[in-house]
């Protein structure tokens, strides 16, 4: 079971093994307890876990998602960024881990993006589902697909084909730019009728996103334990 911890003016959650970190960027639910749940789970596979709150305290276990939603849509880029960056250093800092890697869910798998093509100390990028649409809403001040370019670190998305909130079409311009590259292997994982945010538990309901989440688990953390150890 992980704890809180304070991270300058932020909490975050924290699941503590050894030297090989990733930081969490939850999607909608926040630190929930499937995300929680997750980051236990990646201490038990030796990866120190590192979970970042963007809403505050507030999550799946104590609002609703439409309030969560709402939530979302007032994060400010840069002010989110600026926190992720802490708790990176903090991974490598107090907590004296030797290597860092991110993984994201949804809103939290474009974060990754963003953060990975800032800090090329991160040693991986894991992003499930980003949400990186062409058609930006008004709160998304970066462009995550064009920001990739930048990423250095080995990249791993998995991505749902009838993903409503990411055209497939954006999807492709994600992985032309990520292959495009001089630096950093880009694995793609493509599911064929998978629903956007297929890992999250609430839509297991529906076999073929329980089906993709069986699938694309294991190998993120196949993944993760090779570029973290």
């Amino acid at each position: 079971m992980g704890v809180t911890v304070t991270v300058e003016d932020q909490d975050a959650y924290l699941a503590r093994v050894g030297r090989a970190g990733m930081l969490m960027l939850p999607m909608i639910t926040g630190i929930g307890e499937q995300v929680r749940a997750w980051a236990d789970e990646l201490a038990a596979e030796g990866i120190t876990a590192l979970a970042w709150d963007p809403f505050k305290g507030r999550s799946t276990d104590n609002v609703t998602r439409e309030e969560l939603g709402g939530l979302a849509r007032e994060l400010d880029d840069e002010v989110a960024l600026a926190e992720q960056a802490a708790l990176v250093d903090y991974m490598f800092g107090e907590l004296g881990c030797s290597k860092v890697g991110v993984i994201g869910y949804c809103l939290g798998g474009r974060f990754a993006l963003l953060l990975a093509a800032r800090d090329h100390r991160l040693a991986n990028v894991v992003a499930f589902h980003p949400t990186v649409p062409s058609q930006r809403p008004p709160h998304h001040t970066y462009d995550a697909i064009a920001e990739a370019t930048g990423i250095a670190a080995p990249v791993l998305v998995s991505y749902p084909s009838a993903d409503t909130a990411v055209p497939n079409a954006d999807f492709e311009a994600l992985q032309t730019v990520l292959q495009a590259r001089p630096t950093g292997a880009t694995f793609a994982q493509y599911f064929p009728g998978a629903d956007h945010g297929f890992s999250d538990k609430g839509r297991h309901d529906k076999e073929v996103n329980a089906a993709a989440y069986r699938l694309a688990w294991p190998q993120a953390l196949a993944f993760m334990r090779t570029t973290t150890g």
